[in-house]
């Protein structure tokens, strides 16, 4: 049995004590996205018939047609096609720009170099693997002000007439800047429209869904994506993503993950429409606890004196909480006390290491149920200044509670309390 410090124990249960506030609310915002989730679910009639799993083609798929149209309903849209065939949120957003981009126009980031893994896919890294680049879709970004916030001015005249998808990347992903929230969204794609009505605004919301009790759909964004092993999985989805938006750029997408002339009514679902149901059902507790320890993390970290983003009491936008350590070191300590108290492969040490899509070197912590999830508590940071550890995650702010104490105690054996 591991029993850690009583100095650590206190700071965790002070923290508490000064959340509660913040706990209620989001148990009371927990309570509103599961009547939504509840109400699509009724209004679908789903049952246990809708359980059973296509092999082959997947064609008639009631399960899989039922549960695109339950996901709409959730998520304020025209259409959804969640599937089990998209790899990551990666593919799923990959799939969405290459289904929607054609030679000539161009894509527009709104908030800045998007998250690493897409840097491959619009072609800022690599050579000879097909990104939208070498196919002739035109980039440009707008980089984000001093503070990290969008460059509201520059983006009242920076859609073109070839600007066919305007990228919104809702999370911070690994950038030290604040996520973006609902109302930020509808004003950009407020901006968006005013200057080209065509152009598609497109969320990337990846770590995003049931943090608020609005998604980007219902304030007027036209496609979104992300995936179904982070906040829509419930942590039971054993893979998978989704698109959900404008029922023609939905089909766009899905013409890309399988192929044109198919689209949506393709992909057999494996006998896993019941996890998928269960633990898009499951997706608001989940998140709500991952929003809890968020906050638990903030203020203990605050209080030791590390520099935290978002910082304690602040709105949540999305499960990432980002802590500066400062240095190599301690971002590998740090990430060993949370696999240690994993509970899948807690005697796993975590070192650092390439990963596909990135391009620096990884150190992670996951010792999640289904791999690379991060719906359960996990930590993980790039190898590089100021080395930032981002905490994902948590299906009871308890376990956050009780790695996080372990990784106060690991943190404590450095001569240098924080960084300079």
């Amino acid at each position: 049995m591991v029993n850690h410090s009583n100095h650590s124990v206190k700071q965790l249960d002070e923290a508490k004590q000064a959340l509660c506030s913040i706990f209620d609310g989001i148990d009371a915002q927990v309570k509103q996205n599961l009547q939504k989730v509840l109400a699509a679910f009724r209004k679908h009639r789903v049952g246990t018939h809708h359980f059973a799993g296509m092999t082959g083609y997947g064609h008639d798929d009631l399960g899989r047609q039922t549960l695109d149209r339950v996901f709409a309903e959730i998520m304020g849209a025209e259409a959804a096609a969640v599937r089990v065939q998209f790899v990551s949120g990666t593919h799923a957003i990959a799939c969405a720009l290459f289904g929607n981009l054609r030679p000539g126009e161009e894509l527009l980031a709104i908030a800045g170099k998007p998250y690493d893994t897409l840097e491959e896919v619009i072609g800022l890294r690599g050579e000879d693997q097909g990104s939208l680049i070498e196919f002739g879709i035109q980039y440009r970004q707008l980089d984000l002000t001093s503070e990290g916030t969008v460059n509201w001015e520059a983006l009242e005249s920076a859609v073109q007439p070839h600007t066919k998808v305007a990228l919104i990347q809702r999370s911070c992903g690994y950038a030290w800047r604040p996520s973006l929230s609902m109302a930020e969204i509808e004003k950009i794609v407020y901006q968006v429209k005013q200057q080209n009505p065509h152009t598609i605004c497109f969320v990337d919301n990846c770590y995003g869904e049931f943090v608020e009790t609005t998604e980007p759909p219902e304030v007027g964004a036209d496609l979104i994506a992300g995936s179904l092993i982070k906040n829509p999985g419930g942590t039971i989805a054993t893979a998978g993503g989704y698109v959900a938006g404008r029922a023609e750029w939905v089909e766009a997408a899905t013409c890309r993950l399988t192929a044109p002339g198919i689209g949506s009514s393709g992909g057999a679902t494996f006998d896993q429409n019941r996890l998928l149901f269960q633990g898009l059902f499951l997706a608001p507790q989940m998140v709500g606890e991952a929003l809890k320890g968020n906050h638990l993390t903030a203020h203990v970290f605050d209080q030791l004196g590390y520099r935290v983003n978002p910082q304690p009491f602040a709105s949540r936008r999305d499960v990432i909480q980002a802590i500066e350590l400062g240095s190599a070191e301690k971002l590998v300590t740090f990430c060993r006390a949370v696999q240690a108290h994993s509970p899948v492969g807690s005697y796993l040490d975590p070192v650092p290491a390439e990963m596909p899509g990135y391009e620096s070197q990884l150190v992670m912590a996951g010792g999640t149920f289904v791999d690379g999830s991060t719906s359960e508590f996990s930590a993980d940071g790039p190898l590089r200044d100021p080395y930032i550890v981002f905490c994902q995650g948590g299906t009871h702010w308890a376990h956050v509670a009780i790695a996080l104490e372990a990784a106060i105690e690991a943190l404590d054996s450095f001569p240098e309390k924080v960084p300079e």
